[in-house]
């Protein structure tokens, strides 16, 4: 397990668990100053090759800059992760936005949601093409739905798809950007040797359907069909790296976002859990019946955490005393063993949470400015990348979360986080 990277103001506490919950690592940490507020953000669970992990990891810093720039600025947590999101979909290293990986006709759809936990509205894009950040369009789609019901007592959309997305983002003063603008080399070399790829296969299949000729096998097949695979980034293992980040600000609130541009070679149309309700992300306030603000965001198998609900389900999990625990029960039982998931032998997908409550101190003097924010990370996949910073810190951490040696993925998990104390107590 690598080590993180740490600046002068805040320590971490990290923890990594497999998904028997045996403990790997850890060290502990805390982090003192005005509640100004604190970001965490995830470059996708997946795979990320170490000529890469530079990119990565830079990125996530300047996601956590952004929002962190919005947080001092006196903006709210749905401001701050917006913004965050912005950097993350402009990255050409990030399938969101620029760079996503192109579909079985060549084409860009996006998927994004976003939802803000003070008022639980949330807003979605799903098979989005033509608009370069898609959490742009969530996030309009949200704020609109607040202003009440349009002409003739129609409510207003929150979750839209396809050209009616695309449509609807364009007359609400988002502009347009061609899909040729948002595809990189790098999008573009791998959409051209999938589809080699996908067409070899295709000739390998008609072949096993025809009956077999005396130089054959019994199949009437040449090659072995699991040898081509569609591929993600090196190594044929999947780059599921949708991207997203959770904020809380130093009012208290929080908020959560998701963007993805979808696997490989998907079909037209195909919608991921970046653009679900509860799947792809959730935000949740403090209210009567739960002691603490949570907001988790998701990446991986969009499939998988579909039929899960996973980005819900973590971030109820957080209720839980113990947040470690808490998580490591919600990741192998409502996913890796979920019923709903029965059939699935590799089950892929990671997720990023915070949670925060304020500081039994505060509590005594009334100050809502002292808050306790703890953070987690957890993924089934190879790895995992994300970067986190407070409002005080000089500089975001990052770090390539990674399966113990020896692990395998979709079968197994690992669990990393850490605490940070907001704000000072009034005396």
């Amino acid at each position: 397990m690598e080590n993180l990277e740490n600046s002068t103001d805040c320590k971490e506490t990290v923890s990594s668990l497999n998904n028997s919950g045996s403990l790997l690592n850890s060290t502990v940490s805390r982090c003192d100053g005005k509640a100004m507020g604190f970001v965490l953000v995830h470059a996708g669970a997946g795979y990320h090759s170490e000529s890469k992990a530079k990119e990565y990891k830079h990125v996530c810093k300047r996601a956590c800059q952004r929002a962190v720039d919005r947080l001092r600025a006196g903006g709210m947590a749905l401001e701050a992760v917006t913004a965050a999101l912005i950097e993350l979909e402009d990255s050409p290293f990030t399938n969101a936005g620029t760079g996503s990986n192109l579909n079985l006709s060549g084409e860009i759809e996006c998927d994004a949601s976003i939802m803000d936990g003070k008022s639980l509205n949330y807003g979605a894009v799903g098979a989005l093409s033509g608009i370069k950040n898609p959490v742009l369009v969530a996030r309009r789609l949200l704020s609109e739905s607040q202003k009440g019901k349009l002409s003739a007592g129609r409510i207003p959309p929150c979750f839209l798809v396809g050209k009616g997305a695309e449509q609807w983002a364009i007359s609400h003063g988002i502009p347009a950007c061609p899909t040729e603008k948002m595809t990189t080399k790098f999008s573009l070399s791998g959409y051209k040797r999938n589809k080699r790829k996908m067409e070899l296969a295709e000739q390998v299949e008609t072949k096993r359907k025809r009956p077999p000729r005396e130089h054959e096998n019994d199949f009437g097949c040449l090659e072995p069909v699991g040898d081509i695979m569609v591929e993600g980034e090196e190594n044929n293992l999947p780059s599921l790296d949708t991207v997203g980040a959770v904020v809380l600000d130093r009012e208290g609130n929080v908020a959560a976002a998701v963007s993805s541009g979808g696997l490989a070679m998907k079909h037209p149309g195909r919608v991921g859990q970046a653009a679900h309700y509860g799947c792809g992300c959730w935000a949740e306030n403090a209210r009567d019946i739960s002691l603490y603000s949570t907001a988790a965001s998701t990446s991986g198998s969009g499939e998988h955490l579909i039929r899960t609900m996973l980005a819900r389900e973590c971030s109820t999990a957080m209720q839980a005393e113990n947040t470690h625990q808490a998580l490591l029960e919600a990741m192998q039982n409502k996913f890796i063993s979920s019923p709903f998931l029965a059939g699935e032998d590799c089950v892929l997908g990671g997720v990023i949470v915070l949670r925060c409550c304020t500081c039994g101190e505060a509590q005594r003097s009334g100050d809502i400015q002292a808050l306790l924010v703890e953070f987690l990370w957890s993924h089934t996949t190879e790895s995992m990348c994300v970067g986190y910073m407070s409002a005080q810190d000089s500089k975001a951490r990052t770090h390539i979360s990674r399966l113990p040696p020896g692990a395998v993925a979709g079968q197994s998990l690992a669990i990393e986080g850490g605490v940070c104390r907001l704000g000072t107590v009034s005396d």
